[in-house]
């Protein structure tokens, strides 16, 4: 590949995509720490929450996201979506040519790297839970670790619907996290991307010696190693370059709507496709 060549495919954007809007908290940290980088992002809220499909069906949702994503040429792709990643990551890097990233692995190395004691909790939607994923990545970093799961579906609503700070939000999480109490666990991992709009309310469910792992941001450091690795960074300031974009399946004005508690501003370009 000659240098126009790579100059052309590090311009390209990278591609982002979760079952809603929770992908936006991995968006956030995208652009925080790689500001000259277009994102394009597709959220399927015609089809959210991906949590209690099965297997098969979040495989084919996640092979037609991605090759939508790839019309648009990207460089990356990110899963945005704990459940997406779970299952879906072997098929998606086996269909694609170019670097595929899930939020498991690098979150899963945050959680060893800041347990003390070895006991860390993960929670997640219950397809997320059921896979294993965390668990078996946690295990390969560190055997001997202690690892205590826990399904909390409700968490999805209520940071779609902005109910992620009021009393109803902290009875759901004491009612979900009351099973944590005894197991001296000190490192947990927020295995959903939605969950760290309820950062607040889990922390006051599991109290201040629990440290709370975002997956989104490890995803996002990981995400930068591995394009600056590959000489595929931007060298181009993102004012000099398209804004970048962003997709649903249904309920375009809702996005953008609640982006704003996301990402702390309204989105301009969201755009509703059929896939």
């Amino acid at each position: 590949m000659n240098i126009n060549q790579k100059t052309e495919e590090a311009g390209r954007p990278i591609g982002v995509f979760d079952s809603g809007i929770g992908g936006l908290t991995v968006v956030k940290e995208l652009n925080r720490l790689l500001p000259n980088e277009r994102i394009i992002y597709f959220g399927d809220t015609a089809r959210v929450p991906y949590g209690n499909k099965s297997k098969e069906t979040v495989i084919d949702y996640s092979l037609q996201i991605a090759y939508f994503l790839m019309k648009k040429k990207i460089k990356m792709l990110v899963v945005a979506c704990n459940t997406a990643s779970s299952v879906s990551l072997p098929t998606l890097k086996r269909h694609l040519h170019i670097p595929v990233l899930g939020v498991i692995e690098p979150g899963s190395k945050a959680a060893i790297e800041n347990t003390k004691n070895q006991n860390i909790g993960v929670i997640g939607t219950l397809g997320t839970i059921n896979s294993n994923s965390y668990k078996k990545a946690l295990k390969k970093i560190n055997s001997r670790v202690k690892i205590t799961q826990l399904p909390c579906p409700l968490f999805v609503q209520l940071a779609e619907d902005g109910w992620n700070k009021n009393h109803i939000a902290q009875a759901v999480s004491d009612e979900y996290l009351k099973n944590f109490k005894g197991r001296n666990i000190d490192a947990m991992i927020l295995g959903c991307t939605h969950y760290p709009m309820l950062k607040e309310v889990i922390q006051n469910s599991v109290g201040k010696r629990v440290r709370l792992i975002d997956s989104g941001v490890e995803t996002a450091k990981e995400a930068k190693r591995i394009l600056g690795k590959k000489g595929l960074l931007s060298i181009q300031k993102m004012s000099e370059r398209n804004h970048s974009v962003f997709y649903v399946s249904d309920f375009p004005h809702k996005f953008k709507t609640v982006s704003q508690r996301f990402l702390g501003k309204e989105l301009k370009h969201v755009h509703k496709v059929t896939l």
